[in-house]
């Protein structure tokens, strides 16, 4: 088996991103599979791109895709993404589309294919805050989990794959506001790699099993 997991490069005119430095932190094999890293341009568009070309070359059973949610303080796997741009900034190429589909014939929205409710209470059982999330926003993140879900319907229907967000490191919140939240890396980059050993091991029973989140 195989696991893609991707992360976005600093946005915003931040010199780090808390998501690929989780990511590059990751061993290469977890529960038997091997595992790729890649990093991804936060930019609408090109994300797709530099997805879908990696998804040729590898052929993963699995993917991730890892952004950054600054301000939240606990990881959030994403349970669906919607067919909407509405940049509250610019990205790196200094694009900032608004009220755009991200595919013109796509569906309104796709949900994750990932045992969400599973690794989110595996996570949690290891003692890193977690949470289910039902918005991945409308910026590059939710871009690249819905041409994830896209490409996994139109192109490659064996994929699994879905989206994690993570908080700030704390070297990020040093000037934010008092009480902004953040998490170590090595907490992400656990976290991550429960995520991973879940769906590779879980089947349809223990989804059911673990299905309710405490």
């Amino acid at each position: 088996m195989k696991v893609l997991i991707t992360g976005f490069d600093p946005f915003d005119g931040a010199s780090i991103n808390p998501a690929f430095e989780a990511v590059k932190r990751l061993p290469d094999e977890i529960a038997g599979a091997t595992v790729v890293k890649i990093e991804i341009p936060t930019v609408f568009g090109k994300d797709g791109e530099v997805l879908r070309a990696a998804i040729a070359e590898h052929r993963p059973d699995i993917v991730f895709c890892i952004g950054q949610a600054g301000g939240r303080a606990k990881i959030s796997v994403e349970k669906v993404a919607i067919n909407l741009i509405e940049a509250r900034i610019p990205d790196n190429d200094g694009k900032q589309p608004l009220n755009a589909a991200i595919e013109e014939d796509g569906e309104t929205a796709y949900f994750a294919t990932l045992p969400v409710k599973a690794i989110v209470n595996q996570i949690t059982a290891a003692g890193i805050p977690a949470t289910v999330s039902y918005t991945a926003g409308t910026f590059v993140c939710n871009d690249i989990m819905y041409r994830l879900l896209y490409l996994a319907k139109t192109e490659f229907p064996s994929l699994i794959g879905g989206f994690i967000h993570v908080p700030y490191l704390p070297e990020q919140v040093v000037s934010l506001p008092d009480g902004t939240a953040s998490m170590p890396v090595e907490l992400m980059t656990e976290a991550l790699r429960i995520a991973i050993e879940t769906t590779v091991t879980v089947d349809e029973d223990d989804q059911n099993a673990m299905g309710t989140i405490m």
